[in-house]
């Protein structure tokens, strides 16, 4: 069973895994995102809230949901929020988990964020396998593009 729960300090020592040199293309480790979010919150931006995924209450994974003005990159709905930075531990993967916790993410936000009524994100389009499980999660693709640090990534969104 894959639960979400708000990332607590207490989590960081199991989100330490290293992700192989594909995955590092295209995500951010749980280090460099709580990272940034401490940065942004220096600056008093403290819209990107971490989330930690448990599987059989084991942690196996790790994402932000971001508030940010980051989200009118690939939005201009203000009651979006931006979903960015998942990874799944690399002992978990192959388990179903990331699509489990894409599934989880949409009764997370339900519950803790009432007014949000979207998620968006951005995939690399040479990471297929992310792609596709967005695809099976409900995510849509309608052409957008943008460039990202890795080459183009497919901007998708979800209804909520």
């Amino acid at each position: 069973m894959t639960e979400l729960k708000f990332y607590q300090s207490e989590d960081l020592s199991e989100l330490a895994y290293i992700l192989d040199d594909i995955q590092s293309q295209y995500t951010a480790t749980a280090k460099q995102s709580l990272e940034k979010i401490e940065e942004r919150n220096q600056r008093g931006d403290f819209f990107a809230y971490p989330v930690t995924i448990f599987y059989q209450e084991k942690i196996a994974g790790f994402f932000v949901l971001d508030f940010g003005e980051d989200k009118f990159d690939l939005t201009e709905n203000a009651d979006s929020v931006l979903l960015r930075s998942l990874s799944i531990n690399p002992d978990f993967q192959g388990k179903g988990i990331g699509k489990s916790a894409m599934t989880e993410a949409d009764h997370f936000i339900r519950e803790h964020f009432k007014d949000c009524n979207e998620i968006v994100l951005a995939v690399n389009e040479k990471n297929t396998h992310a792609f596709q499980l967005y695809i099976k999660t409900g995510y849509e693709f309608e052409g957008k593009t943008r460039e990202g640090r890795s080459g183009t990534q497919f901007l998708m969104f979800k209804k909520l």
